[in-house]
């Protein structure tokens, strides 16, 4: 199957053979015809499988076709849980437009309005954006929804799991009621299902790949470590690997901080990523990552669905995610578009249940080694530590942790409780 068969118009093909893209993959070969009949769709695929392109491609072809209006009102809003995510859609848009009569911007929070007023004031086609700041320059009067012709959901989960929920539905009472819905998103999970059905209307569903599994293109190992030996282990492997660029993540922005700053003092060229560090820091340590001046991104998990590095080499789990499935995004950042990619994670004891948990997702066992002169920790408890928590429970980070969640567990109340409190002071921070 090629781009063409698929009935793409001649500005798209030139632009998707710009960038070198010979066929498409199996998420776009099977959500792009019922998108360009208008139909509304529900698809899932695993990270780095191509979903951006999914949705984008029809979409401009379906806006292209229509009579473009002399305000250029936003006729197709895409919505994404993160900044990062935000930027990386909208450099997609641009690519995929660029031979279009199409307008495109994107706004989210961390940086100053102004621009991105100005920006919607001369006329925007399609607008990629995160819900805070979208809610907030639509509270201001600087934007208007009732045009709206396509609705895009990226990374649905993500934005579930972050608490954006109620903005969602803010947001969606404020389109039209006739208009076309795209929902995308890593998992079919019961949430995701239920959500669907308040958006879209008899929608066709697509799977790419089964849920939560991962890219064969990965190779995973698990080193086993005691916990005060990993700053050590990771430097050890990264130093005499020589590895030139590698994403590093860590459960907590303190913890993220704390080892950007060992792994400088030792030499080797790193920047933390997390939502307490500006917009303008963020972006400056993504292209440091991505031109090579810096070696190592260590990120907090922010950054699991809203990075694009091209055949980013390595990934590595300095502490494993506490819900299964993060798991699967974290490495998802390599192994992208088909090239090979290692993801390694340093499991100490108080790990254990979450590496069971992992491989109970993914259904395979994870290669085990252990490197002389950082061997596990025999006597270690393998209860999990809380999250942002030492051993006598006090918060290192300031505020509440992360709630615990075992994977294919139910959530009781006080979980959802807990994780409400989390999300409203993510979306602060991430929006």
């Amino acid at each position: 199957m090629s781009f063409q068969s698929l009935g793409l118009s001649q500005p798209l093909l030139k632009a998707i053979s710009k960038k070198g893209y010979n066929e498409p993959s199996p998420i776009q070969a099977k959500a792009i015809p019922p998108i360009l009949e208008g139909q509304d769709v529900l698809a899932s695929a695993q990270t780095g499988t191509g979903k951006t392109a999914g949705f984008t491609l029809p979409m401009l072809h379906l806006l292209s076709q229509k009579e473009t209006l002399r305000k250029r009102p936003v006729r197709a809003l895409i919505l994404t849980p993160t900044r990062e995510l935000a930027a990386q859609v909208f450099e997609n848009v641009k690519e995929y437009s660029q031979f279009l009569d199409l307008r495109s911007a994107v706004i989210f929070g961390g940086v100053n309005q102004n621009p991105q007023v100005k920006q919607l004031q001369r006329g925007v086609d399609i607008l990629v954006a995160t819900p805070g700041r979208l809610l907030d320059l639509e509270n201001q009067g600087f934007l208007n929804l009732s045009k709206i012709d396509f609705f895009v959901l990226d990374e649905a989960d993500r934005m579930l799991d972050m608490g954006f929920l109620r903005d969602i539905q803010k947001i969606m009472r404020l389109l039209p009621g006739r208009r076309q819905n795209l929902m995308f998103s890593a998992t079919f999970s019961k949430d995701i299902k239920k959500l669907a059905q308040g958006i879209l209307e008899r929608p066709i569903q697509v799977e790419a790949t089964p849920e939560n599994t991962t890219v064969e293109a990965i190779s995973q190992k698990v080193y086993r470590v005691a916990k005060n030996k990993k700053t050590g282990l990771i430097i050890k492997l990264i130093s005499e690997g020589n590895w030139q660029q590698v994403l590093v993540f860590t459960r907590t922005k303190h913890g993220a901080n704390r080892l950007t700053k060992k792994m400088v003092s030792s030499g080797i060229s790193a920047a933390p990523i997390h939502g307490n560090k500006s917009q303008g820091a963020r972006t400056k340590a993504l292209s440091g990552f991505k031109d090579g001046s810096i070696k190592v991104l260590v990120a907090t998990d922010i950054a699991a669905r809203g990075l694009d590095i091209p055949l980013l080499p390595h990934v590595i789990n300095f502490e494993l995610p506490n819900i299964s499935e993060d798991y699967v995004h974290r490495i998802g950042r390599t192994g992208r578009a088909g090239a090979d990619g290692q993801a390694i994670s340093l499991v100490s004891a108080d790990e254990t249940s979450y590496l069971k948990g992992i491989e109970k997702l993914i259904g395979e066992r994870i290669e085990v080694e252990i490197v002389e002169g950082f061997e596990p920790d025999l006597n270690a408890s393998t209860e999990p530590i809380k999250q942002g928590q030492n051993r006598g429970g006090r918060n290192r980070s300031g505020g509440r942790g992360r709630n615990q969640r075992s994977s294919g567990g139910n959530k009781s109340a006080s979980k959802n409780k807990s994780r409400n409190s989390r999300n409203r002071s993510s979306r602060r921070s991430n929006n």
